[in-house]
């Protein structure tokens, strides 16, 4: 680590690096030449205790990055090894498959000193915790990051609450003229009886799931605008995908969707109006759905006042917009997942529908390569299936 980097530090790189040390020892660089050694790697085995070290990339970061112990490099099934010294006992710390462990010959005969191995290094982790935000802020300012995408995940939701809505909605047409009689006796002798309607509940639970999937829907465009701007090379930063991470829902689509096109607009000022009479109804509190959160006594009685959040209007207002029903917003909804995949973007769909595991990468959206693959849906789905494999065997540790 340079003394350039160094400067840049919560504290002097030097005194952090010491500090560590002294959390670890006694601890220390092993033999790199005996841990290369095939007896050595013939023998050695996964300790119990070893599970119990903190996340791989701390430890690789704590003992090769800061403290710069020495990386033997990749072998199969392994993505990195570093040999330590333990009170004159070598052990390996080895990022293997099955995950990050303490590894030494005869594994069973050395569980203690593991176990004292992994409490010193997650001691080593916490003093280092000032380097490793240091870390975390350099690479994600040099953009050399990949964006998580949970993008399937997320659009599973929402179909499956939609999916819910036509269940129900279809239910409570089906019996809206259903009634449920009921007689039972009463100790005087008497009998009473009581009628039930289920279609009025049955329609409370359509309102309910309706609510939830387009809760749903604008929790997934939340997420996919950023992966789809990214795509099409409109976001190549990590300063700028952080930024846009923590901005309102308008902004994001602003992003991924450009809104001097007619219809993209118009898309936008529908979307707009269901995400305030419904998304913003539940998660502000459900006031009212046009917000209304105060009623004032007048002569014509009790009246609604509203928290407008009408553009050019102010605060409060008395007046409404046309209100949206459940039905009409999700049908509105369908009509915009057409336009979101349709013309240039449609290779997009490829990337975050069909394969919806794999997350997008930053420098791809710099150095043209996604601007290449969004050229047809056929480049694109050769370009998955490259990179699937690339992730495939990066998972497996197939070098």
């Amino acid at each position: 680590m340079s003394k350039e980097h160094a400067l840049v530090l919560p504290y002097d790189l030097e005194i952090l690096r010491s500090r560590a040390m002294r959390a670890i020892s006694p601890i220390k660089p092993g033999d790199s030449k005996r841990g290369r050694e095939l007896d050595y790697w013939l023998n050695a085995r996964r300790t119990a205790a070893g599970r119990g070290l903190p996340a791989y990339y701390l430890v690789y970061f704590l003992l090769v990055d800061l403290l710069q112990f020495e990386d033997l490099g990749q072998f199969e099934k392994e993505a990195w090894t570093v040999p330590i010294d333990f009170n004159g006992q070598m052990f390996t710390i080895t990022h293997a498959k099955f995950g990050v462990g303490v590894f030494v010959p005869n594994a069973q005969d050395h569980e203690d000193e593991a176990n004292r191995i992994v409490d010193l290094i997650t001691r080593g982790v916490k003093v280092a915790e000032p380097y490793f935000e240091w870390r975390a802020a350099t690479a994600v300012q040099a953009s050399q990051v990949n964006v998580v995408n949970h993008s399937g995940w997320l659009l599973q939701r929402y179909r499956f609450l939609r999916e819910q809505f036509d269940a129900a909605n279809a239910e409570a047409d089906r019996r809206k003229d259903e009634k449920i009689v009921k007689t039972s006796k009463i100790p005087t002798g008497g009998t009473i009886t009581s009628t039930e309607w289920p279609y009025y509940q049955l329609r409370e639970h359509v309102k309910w799931l309706g609510l939830a999937a387009i809760e749903a829907f604008f929790s997934w465009t939340e997420h996919v605008f950023i992966h789809l701007a990214i795509l099409q090379g409109r976001v190549t930063t990590g300063d700028r995908v952080a930024e846009l991470a923590e901005s309102d829902w308008q902004d994001k689509f602003k992003a991924a969707l450009d809104v001097a096109d007619g219809e993209t607009k118009a898309q936008l000022d529908k979307l707009v109006v269901i995400r305030r009479q419904m998304r913003n109804f539940v998660a502000h509190g459900a006031f009212g759905k046009q917000g209304e959160a105060f009623r004032f006594h007048s002569g014509a009685g009790a009246v609604p006042v509203l928290l407008s959040r009408r553009p050019g209007k102010g605060r409060f207002s008395l007046t409404r917009e046309a209100e949206v029903d459940e039905a009409a917003a999700l049908r509105a909804l369908d009509a915009f997942f057409d336009h979101l995949w349709s013309g240039a973007r449609a290779p997009a769909r490829v990337y975050l529908i069909e394969d919806t595991t794999i997350p997008t990468i930053l420098p791809m959206a710099s150095d043209g390569t996604y601007a290449t693959a969004m050229q047809s849906v056929e480049e694109m789905k050769s370009f998955v299936d490259r990179l699937t494999m690339a992730f495939d065997n990066a998972a497996n540790m197939d070098w």
